[in-house]
């Protein structure tokens, strides 16, 4: 059965996980405000990515996917009934930061599969992620401009990165959507599909991940994080990378990986780092 959340005004699930063949799956379950998070979906959010991160070191999750119930993937956050005057914006980005370090650290690879919006919260869930999939269709950026706030949940550094300065502050000054062709074609994200092929689309390269040896994509989701956070050269790197490699020559995945090139069959990846 899926774990499930619940939103205490509705007793609906806001939130759930579940998993199969070791592929977790979360899911943004508030459709009627298009996945809109409140302070409390981040905390409920938070405890399943917690739950999920439990069963990826037990190697019962190899793989995980993010996505949107309904029409949208995650609106942003959800401010109905959020009094400017009053606002914690403090605590609730107190609340997000967390959430986005843990998806970002998930000991396995992430999949967002994004679809309709995808603003503010919503974005920077996706950009937390190791590889995002959007629907041709979706609508990506920041509208903040007419709330009278910045673009947050690590937009901008994101965004300085992959598009420059200038890009980055026409998106921000003007708060235009893209759609998730466009960001791919400029160089925000992986792919776009079709919107009634994006959900299979994912799962099934999220299930093909989860067969795979979880000890290299770890170390290659490190090296990447190294390389880009140290701003290392080339040489530097090569020498990260060649440490990786030594590790990963000790490791069961390894040896049953030159074991099928061998004897020229396919391999049958465990995921585990110790033999």
């Amino acid at each position: 059965m899926p774990e499930q959340h619940d939103d205490t005004h509705t007793g609906r699930a806001t939130v759930t996980l579940s998993v199969t063949d070791a592929v977790a799956e979360l899911v943004l379950d508030a459709p009627t405000k298009l996945n809109a998070l409140t302070a409390g979906d981040l905390g409920e959010l938070r405890s399943l990515l917690d739950d999920a991160t439990a069963q990826a070191r037990r190697g019962e999750v190899r793989s995980l996917v993010l996505r949107g119930q309904g029409r949208g993937f995650c609106a942003g956050r959800d401010v109905t009934g959020t009094a400017p005057d009053n606002d914690d914006a403090s605590g609730y980005l107190a609340t997000l930061e967390p959430v986005l370090h843990a998806l970002e650290e998930f000991p396995a690879p992430t999949f967002a599969a994004v679809h309709g919006a995808c603003l503010g919260v919503g974005l920077g869930l996706a950009i937390a992620c190791d590889v995002v999939y959007l629907s041709e269709t979706a609508k990506l950026g920041s509208p903040f401009a007419a709330l009278g706030a910045t673009l947050d949940s690590g937009g901008h550094a994101y965004f300085l990165s992959r598009l420059g300065r200038h890009r980055s502050l026409d998106l921000i000054y003007s708060g235009e959507l893209i759609s998730g062709g466009q960001a791919v074609s400029e160089g925000l994200f992986s792919r776009s599909v079709p919107e009634d092929q994006l959900l299979e689309f994912t799962r099934s390269a999220a299930r093909k991940a989860a067969t795979g040896p979880t000890a290299a994509f770890l170390e290659s989701k490190r090296l990447l994080t190294t390389i880009d956070s140290d701003s290392l050269s080339p040489r530097e790197a090569l020498t990260l990378e060649n440490a990786a490699q030594v590790r990963l020559s000790h490791t069961p995945d390894y040896a049953e990986g030159f074991r099928a090139f061998q004897e020229k069959r396919t391999p049958v990846f465990t995921g585990k780092a110790h033999r």
